[in-house]
């Protein structure tokens, strides 16, 4: 019985630990002046987007998260239970970033929302500062990948 169970805890692990690594990949930003590499974790449906990046104490340096959306509308984000300040990119249909917001920890309600300027189709929250660090501006445009659809 012991040895079932050992093997169901390895089991289960190794699918934990295959399903924090599928939703990882990169994206390209291009500037005037260079390409952008980050690394980002996939929140493609309702329940990865909405816990997003709530209770992480930290985010490695170049690296973010993409939420992707069924269609371009009007979205909001606020920043309850998330713990870091980032940097919101409202990114369109074109894979163009039409605005960014810099968003900080939410200590108590009410939240202050931070809405798109114009409808999206995803959203890429980085580090704090991030854009302005790599000269990230309004107009730069991500790179076509298997990401965008």
């Amino acid at each position: 019985m012991k040895r079932i169970l050992v093997l169901f805890l390895l089991v289960f692990l190794v699918s934990c630990a295959n399903d924090s690594t599928k939703n990882v990949d990169e994206i390209l930003i291009g500037n005037r002046e260079k390409i952008i590499r980050i690394n980002v974790e996939v929140a493609d449906d309702n329940q990865e987007r909405s816990s997003g990046l709530m209770l992480r104490e930290a985010l490695d340096k170049n690296s973010g998260m993409l939420f992707v959306f069924d269609d371009e509308d009007y979205r909001s984000f606020w920043m309850k239970n998330t713990l870091i300040p980032l940097d919101i990119l409202f990114i369109n249909d074109d894979l163009e970033i039409v605005d960014i917001k810099n968003a900080v920890p939410c200590k108590e309600d009410p939240c202050a929302l931070y809405r798109s300027s114009a409808p999206v189709r995803y959203v890429l929250e980085v580090n704090a500062n991030f854009t302005y660090k790599n000269g990230v501006n309004t107009g730069d445009k991500l790179q076509k990948t298997k990401l965008f659809k």
